[in-house]
């Protein structure tokens, strides 16, 4: 009972830790500007992930369960939780990015098409507000300034 709520739990924080690793190899390869997936990213990717899952998992069986901890058995469960989600993460991640990315370029870095999708995006109604009122704060200023003149 208890080990299957700590794996449970692991659970939810593998997928915040394969999100989160995600998101930083991303940002990583566009830093160093990578037009492919970097295995070396994945790699680190998987590592730290799975440090994080150990952790978490050593942490709620001795200290919340006051369970022994076997590391053999409880790392190959993980294992086998950490491949297929982060494998599910990756592709939805690769699928996100091209669908909502801004542009895409060529070779020689020139713009070859605009995404329409991420035209079409939706807008905050906050935003209209806000760009509604700097516009008349700023016809306001306007036209103070005329009357100075």
């Amino acid at each position: 009972m208890h080990s299957g709520l700590a794996y449970f739990i692991t659970f939810f924080v593998i997928v915040i830790s394969v999100f989160v690793t995600l998101f930083f190899k991303y940002e990583l390869e566009q830093m160093f500007r990578e037009k492919k997936s970097v295995i070396a990213f994945h790699i680190c990717n998987l590592i730290i992930t799975f440090m994080v899952s150990v952790g978490a998992y050593a942490v709620m069986t001795v200290y919340l369960f006051g369970k022994s901890f076997k590391l053999f058995p409880s790392t190959v469960i993980l294992l086998f939780m950490i491949l297929p989600i982060y494998i599910f993460g990756h592709f939805a991640f690769e699928k996100y990015k091209f669908v909502y990315q801004k542009y895409r370029t060529t070779g020689n870095e020139k713009v070859v098409v605009l995404n329409e999708k991420y035209l079409k995006k939706k807008r905050s109604a906050k935003f209209k507000q806000y760009n509604a009122l700097a516009k008349e704060d700023r016809s306001h200023n306007a036209a103070k300034s005329r009357r100075r003149l």
